[in-house]
């Protein structure tokens, strides 16, 4: 089955690939705009960024939303850059709403998605809060089957272990040269929880021998790439692979030619993307 997913994966980067060339210089034809709302997760605003599809501003119709997570450690205003994003939806015709919340604020810039307690709940404001909002602002598909949680680097790690936690709220999981265990800032150690139990509930290897049963359950798409010069994940990502085949977990899972670079995630954003929207509930 993770062979078949691999074959759709490539045959959608080779339908992508030649409007992507082009798509990373042409100008929006979606909305961005900035939008945040008081969290009690983390004891302040949330701002996040918001890309709507051509159509969106004079239509009726309801959308799948994308939740898209930056990297860390990252400034304040990271979760803005989302324009290659809107423009990789663009050349791959896709009609989606993307949502990039913010990840890290001003002296707390690696919470790696997490919760760690009051005033730094990261997950929660994430997974439960930001959703619920964007539900009541915005024309969503307010259902599991209409979002996904899309991430790149940490913001992988943020999509894979927030999206396994909370399979009831996301259908689509897809990580970007992330990873599956928080790491410091380097990427190359072990982030510790406090304790054996809390370190294993932030670790996605985890939860890999039950997934099989929770995604017969709730059906789920979970999908991750590497570069094969990525050479802090690459082990890491070729490992979580192995674990899922293992399990006889369904997974869509690349290794590219790259390192862990930009160039790479913008290169493959539109096959990734459509992966995600084939998965979602359509527009209506």
């Amino acid at each position: 089955m993770a062979r078949r997913t691999l074959i759709g994966a490539l045959v959608a980067l080779a339908v992508a690939f030649a409007a992507l060339a082009s798509a990373s210089a042409a100008p929006l034809r979606g909305t961005r705009v900035e939008d945040s709302f008081p969290s009690r997760a983390i004891a302040g605003h949330l701002p996040f960024s918001v890309y709507l599809p051509p159509g969106y501003t004079s239509g009726t119709r309801r959308y799948p939303v994308i939740y898209f997570l930056h990297g860390l450690p990252a400034s304040v205003s990271a979760h803005r850059d989302i324009a290659y994003i809107g423009s990789a939806l663009e050349a791959g015709q896709l009609q989606a709403i993307i949502i990039s919340p913010q990840g890290a604020r001003d002296g707390d810039t690696d919470p790696e998605y997490l919760d760690w307690g009051r005033g730094r709940n990261w997950e929660t404001a994430v997974a439960t809060e930001l959703p619920r909002v964007v539900d009541s602002r915005y024309r969503t598909i307010a259902l599991r089957g209409g979002r996904a949680l899309i991430g790149v680097s940490a913001g992988g790690y943020g999509a894979a272990v927030i999206g396994l936690h909370h399979l009831d709220a996301f259908s689509v999981i897809e990580s970007w040269s992330g990873y599956f265990h928080p790491t410091d800032p380097s990427g190359a150690r072990p982030l510790p929880r406090g304790s054996d139990i809390e370190d294993a509930f932030a670790s996605a290897h985890s939860f890999v021998s039950q997934l099989r049963i929770e995604f017969a359950d709730d059906p789920t798409f979970l999908g991750f790439y590497v570069g094969d010069r990525d050479a802090t994940f690459l082990a890491e990502n070729e490992r979580f692979a192995r674990e899922l085949s293992r399990a006889h977990v369904p997974f869509t899972f690349q290794v590219y030619r790259g390192g862990h670079t930009r160039s790479l995630w913008q290169g493959q954003a539109t096959a990734w993307l459509t992966l995600a929207v084939d998965h979602l509930a359509p527009a209506a």
